[in-house]
């Protein structure tokens, strides 16, 4: 937890935290906007710089006190000027005048943090970090070997038109004091972090190419001329006079924009966009993670946005809410929004007072640190995901994206990305299982009580029904699928019930797929019950309502129940009337001979039992008792239907059972004398017997026998409930 401390120390202890990150920020930043600026030519180098730097100024004062994460820093990223490089090469490769680019970048940025605030301000936050991980790491390695590749040339000195590959034919291209230097900065990004932990690796390499220049230049004396030199950044104006005309000549060629500027920059503003947005959000759940706090997405994002917008309006280049940078703040202490503020205050400083030296920052020592970075965004261990099926896809996607950058360019691999992101959700719908559970209706029985030679009957033909719960999405990738799986059924099952309660969505290929399936149960005079209906699909429409209107109507084959249990129930109801075995609908209303529990007692004991038991009439919605009543009394239905139900929060109620003509109610309170435990609601007018205990203790007295055989059966028709359920848990457990 962070202790309250004095303001001032508050200050300090920021301000110290700032200024450490701003050293991380600063040198990549100059090596970005370098990168962006170096496709117009040599001249627009300096420019590059001064991009690079005031963003860092720019978005350091607004991002991190208009967004919501505390210790972010932002400032320019690689993503951004693999990105932006890209485009300005296009640009000049085009015949654009090089004094329109600036105007380009500056757009690009304004509009990049335009959308940016826009997604943060209409919530869509949220689903930016739903992009799939194989795209975003294809994009980030396709924006590291791009930067390798970049920068290489760079490193290696070679001046003109020379390109990488030329080299293998004329190796006297390279510039040996470039390549000195290079690899100096390279080694000492990679190594000297483990001698000297606590200073950031960027300005240890930075401080070692600078070296490693100087010392060149004692054996040759030509490289330490300021102007015309093409290893060394040259001369930069860092005066707020200089800054502040170098920027209104940009603005001044605003009114040459035209509609047709704007909509050349859509895509790449629109990659910038989620690409920095997913860096900033990954910087933020890295941060929760250590902090134990949540950041918010969509202000971060606003946040985000303002930082562009206010780069675009000094002339830099896009950023983002950078790792690097923000570990650096962490680590170094930094607490509140104000650290990153002072990344920004600490740039100015530099920016205004060392400007001038800038100049002599070697041009292969930034890219040896960006070699090094763009090294680090290939994650080479992601190879290893071909040797599992699950993930060999992933990794295609991954290296689409990264060919689809290289061979073309980023913002082509951002399409092919988008396009892999469907692929990859329609083959994750497509793999998950349509059918969650399958079952039998000699299986599974509804909640209606049956006696036991109803249920004899029911274990016997029930088979013959299928109940299939299904789940996801119902669409033209899942519907073949699901028709594979109901075909080796219809051999054996004329009835097939569907639960499509975990249904999300239903398309019309499904609908027709299912018509399909309805017209092969139809031929073998079967029923096709769908439940729960009516249930509303993902755009609101409600299920019975899209069937029908897409042809599905009810009727002697097709039908429509609220619930599960209701579909149970109609279809072992249809199968008792085909076998003649509704025992009791003959019979208007039952005497204590006619209820199962007593069909092995003689009559005189019939007699006694009948002479120890009340009648009771109830009317619809009537209770027989409610939960926690103190009664004790066991109830035999006559004729009627009564429905135990568990009372819940909210006035609602979870259905237990439905008992009707013959069924026994009651009998958990008059076994141990305890309260109900349970509604129990009559569904309609409804004849009961009711045993009280008292009366049975009466008859236990007088008649033991009658007792005790009355207990027996009493005990053995709730073993057999027991048995039953453990049935069904087991094939619930198993499906």
């Amino acid at each position: 937890m962070e202790q309250n401390t004095p303001p001032s120390s508050v200050l300090s202890k920021e301000f110290f935290a700032g200024a450490t990150a701003m050293l991380i920020a600063l040198p990549s930043a100059i090596a970005f906007g370098l990168i962006i600026y170096n496709a117009a030519g040599p001249a627009y180098s300096a420019l590059g710089v001064t991009a690079g730097l005031l963003s860092t100024v720019a978005m350091g004062l607004t991002a991190p006190l208009l967004g919501s994460t505390k210790r972010i820093v932002t400032s320019p990223c690689a993503p951004a000027a693999a990105v932006l490089s890209v485009f300005v090469a296009e640009l000049v490769h085009k015949g654009t005048a090089p004094s329109m680019i600036p105007l380009y970048v500056c757009l690009i940025t304004f509009m990049t943090g335009l959308v940016q605030f826009l997604i943060g301000r209409t919530g869509g936050g949220a689903f930016i970090k739903y992009i799939p991980f194989p795209v975003v790491a294809g994009f980030m390695g396709g924006v590291g070997v791009l930067l390798v590749i970049g920068q290489l040339p760079k490193m290696l000195g070679l001046t003109g038109n020379a390109k990488i590959w030329d080299i293998a034919s004329n190796p006297g291209l390279v510039n040996i004091d470039s390549l000195i230097v290079g690899l100096a900065t390279i080694l000492a990004m990679v190594y000297l972090p483990r001698l000297f932990r606590k200073v950031p690796p960027p300005i240890m390499a930075l401080l070692a190419g600078v070296a490693t220049y100087f010392v060149m230049a004692i054996f040759h004396p030509a490289l330490l001329q300021l102007t015309h030199n093409p290893l060394i950044i040259g001369p930069v104006s860092a005066s707020v006079s200089s800054l502040t005309e170098s920027i209104g000549q940009t603005w001044l060629t605003v009114p040459m924009l035209t509609i047709g500027h704007i909509t050349s920059v859509i895509v790449p503003v629109l990659t910038l966009a989620v690409l920095l947005s997913i860096d900033t959000l990954k910087t933020c759940l890295m941060l929760d993670s250590l902090t134990f706090n949540r950041h918010n997405s969509n202000k971060e994002l606003m946040g985000q946005g303002y930082g562009n917008m206010a780069s675009a309006l000094v002339c830099g280049i896009p950023g983002a809410g950078g790792t690097g940078p923000t570990m650096v703040n962490y680590n170094s202490g930094g607490s509140t929004k104000l650290s990153g503020f002072f990344v920004g205050v600490t740039s100015l400083v530099v920016l205004l007072f060392l400007g001038k030296f800038f100049a002599w920052i070697p041009i292969p020592a930034l890219a040896g640190i960006l070699v090094v970075l763009g090294v680090r965004m290939v994650d080479v261990k992601r190879f290893a995901m071909i040797k599992n099926k699950s993930t060999a896809f992933d990794l295609v996607v991954i290296l689409s994206v990264v060919m689809a950058a290289l061979w073309f360019s980023l913002i082509f691999a951002a399409g092919v990305g988008i396009a892999l992101a469907i692929v990859l959700f329609l083959k994750e719908q497509i793999n998950t299982p349509v059918v969650r559970r399958q079952v039998f209706g000699n299986q599974v029985f509804s909640k209606k009580l049956r006696t036991m030679q109803e249920h004899q009957i029911l274990e016997t033909e029930g088979g013959k029904t299928a109940i299939l719960e299904l789940q996801g999405q119902l669409f033209f990738g899942t519907t073949d699928q699901l028709f594979n799986q109901l075909e080796p059924l219809f051999k054996k099952c004329t009835s097939f019930i569907l639960d499509i309660r975990r249904v999300q969505s239903i398309d019309f290929t499904a609908v027709n797929m299912l018509k399909q399936i309805m017209a092969r149960i139809k031929d073998k005079k079967g029923k096709i019950v769908f439940c729960p209906m009516p249930m509303s699909l993902v755009n609101g429409q409600q299920v019975d309502q899209y069937f029908v209107f897409l042809g599905l109507v009810p009727n002697d084959t097709l039908k429509f129940c609220t619930d599960l249990d209701t579909a149970l129930a109609q279809l072992e109801d249809e199968i008792l009337s085909a076998h003649n075995l509704d025992l009791h609908h003959q019979i208007e209303l039952l005497e204590v001979e006619d209820l199962e529990l007593f069909h092995a007692m003689k009559p005189d004991a019939l007699r006694v039992l009948r002479a120890c038991m009340e009648n009771r009439i109830l009317h619809e919605g009537e209770y027989v008792f409610r939960m926690g009543n103190e009664s004790d009394g066991i109830y035999f239905v006559r004729k009627g239907t009564v429905r135990i139900e568990l009372p819940l929060a909210q006035e609602k109620h979870f259905h237990l059972l439905t008992i009707g003509k013959g069924g026994i109610l009651g009998e958990m309170a008059f076994i141990d004398q305890s309260s109900r435990s349970a509604d129990a609601r009559a569904l309609e007018t409804t004849y009961l017997f009711l045993m009280s205990r008292a009366k049975f203790q009466e008859l236990s007295v007088s008649h033991p026998e009658v007792a005790l055989h009355f207990v027996e059966q009493l005990a053995f028709l709730i073993a057999n409930r027991l048995r039953q359920s453990n049935k069904e848990l087991k094939v619930f457990q198993e499906s």
